[in-house]
């Protein structure tokens, strides 16, 4: 066998029963059979169709060989399959399924656009549009719930946090951030979850420097997406909760001017509410030397910082960490808070519940949303967006998965599951066929979770 042919064929010899040869002949063959299921879903949503109305085509028309939904589509289905980078279009141009999913005949139908076609598109896209974007983003998740739960929402939960984007060249607005050790940006992610539901819906992503404090673009983000689920729900009692660094003067001036509005912000430590848990250490301090086990005690002050017009409820966990061959560690914890219930109850039922974020935040990470290696921040934080928007989608599996194994899978968990299928696609005068392996292990969660998104079982 030539060195030259071995991207066509290769021969196993000796290793089983009988030589087996690999080629790489199937034409209309695809490795994503399973991203119909992008396709159904996005059907719910409209989301690829709502962003791309948030876009104006300034090209000349006679020139075009792919349209903004085209360009819009091909993205997000291709992030959710694996293919975060404009590089990969070279390698999808001819996919049948991936044609299939713009609506184009898989065998016959034009390739799709090209990498220097994708990286125009991206960097021309506005900082309206961006903005625009992000907010339809949103509209369309809390649209997509209120439907879902028939409007009977009783509490909506807002949770924001920040996260590292680590970069590579020469980026706009990379800046090194010495509490990541690395020059980086440091978008910042916005969930919900509804009534007492376990998952939180991402509904937002805002890319920003990486010099960046974690408050920056809070209250802006927070007064979009309150008033987009006022709009949505009437009289819903809305709770937000944050982590330390959001803990500033202006965000928690704009959570006490709203209504029917409980909220959760931690807050670090200083030398005034040390002072004041003193006490309540030495208690817990004692309690851990008699059980030989990290003990906590809670309590409660009325405390004004000085930037604070006035005094706050602060939450305080008064906590001594114990572990084998370690000595005993103090680790006080605060937290600031209008809601009226009991210390204990608000830090472990409320806002230790925010902790879940990081597995929706690791999951964003997995689908590659920092792959933002354009130069423009604008274009990277378009990146961002389209890298939402596949999430958005492969949430909405998740949640179609429901009863099934599938239920509480990650995301890397779910594209490996139901979409990285082996499929050969036919195509017919009447219509299009495409052919699944009957040994798939997961047909059971797919066709369940396909018949749910509107297929029918034949």
């Amino acid at each position: 066998m030539s060195e030259d042919s071995t991207t066509q064929c290769l021969l196993f010899a000796g290793i089983f029963r009988k030589p087996v040869v690999a080629q790489f002949d199937q034409r209309e063959g695809s490795s994503d059979g399973g991203a119909l299921l992008l396709k159904a879903a996005n059907q719910h949503y409209r989301l690829v169709e709502e962003l791309t109305a948030c876009l104006r085509d300034e090209r000349q028309e006679g020139k075009v060989d792919h349209t903004l939904l085209d360009l819009v589509a091909q993205r997000v289905f291709s992030i959710a399959c694996g293919y975060p980078d404009g590089n990969d279009s070279a390698r999808l141009g001819a996919d049948p399924i991936h044609k299939l999913l713009l609506d184009r005949d898989p065998i016959e139908g034009h390739d799709l656009a090209s990498q220097p076609t994708v990286s125009r598109f991206e960097n021309a896209v506005g900082v309206k549009e961006l903005y625009r974007m992000g907010e339809t983003l949103a509209r369309s998740v809390i649209r997509r719930h209120a439907k879902r739960l028939r409007r009977r929402v009783y509490r909506v939960t807002i949770d924001l946090d920040p996260t590292d984007d680590p970069t590579h060249g020469a980026q706009q607005l990379s800046f090194f951030n010495g509490h990541y050790d690395s020059w980086c940006y440091l978008p910042v992610m916005g969930f919900l979850s509804f009534n007492k539901e376990a998952e939180q819906y991402l509904c937002a992503a805002v890319l920003r420097p990486g010099n960046a404090p974690a408050a920056v673009g809070a209250v802006g983000l927070l007064r979009r997406l309150i008033r987009i689920l006022r709009g949505h729900f009437p009289g819903v009692t809305i709770r937000v909760r944050l982590d330390g660094g959001f803990a500033n003067p202006a965000v928690l001036e704009f959570l006490d001017a709203q209504s029917k509005l409980e909220y959760v912000v931690g807050m670090a430590k200083n030398a005034v509410l040390k002072r004041i848990t003193a006490p309540g250490i030495g208690r817990a301090r004692k309690l851990s030397e008699s059980s030989g086990k990290t003990e906590h005690i809670y309590g409660e002050v009325d405390y004004a910082a000085g930037k604070w017009p006035h005094r706050r409820r602060v939450v305080i966990k008064a906590e001594v960490v114990r572990a084998p061959e370690k000595d005993p560690k103090d680790n006080p914890r605060f937290v600031i808070t209008n809601m009226k219930q009991n210390p204990q109850w608000i830090y472990e039922r409320v806002y230790c519940q925010r902790g879940d974020v990081e597995n929706r935040l690791k999951e964003l990470h997995d689908l590659e949303i920092d792959r933002t290696s354009c130069t423009r921040f604008w274009a990277n934080q378009f990146r961002v967006l389209l890298t939402a928007a596949a999430y958005v989608l492969m949430q909405e599996l998740r949640l179609r998965a429901a009863g099934t194994g599938c239920a509480r899978a990650q995301v890397l968990t779910l594209r490996e599951r139901l979409l990285k299928i082996g499929a050969r696609v036919m195509v017919s005068v009447r219509r299009w066929v495409i052919h699944l392996p009957t040994s798939f292990p997961f047909l059971p969660a797919f066709r369940l979770i396909a018949c749910r998104l509107g297929a029918q079982s034949g």
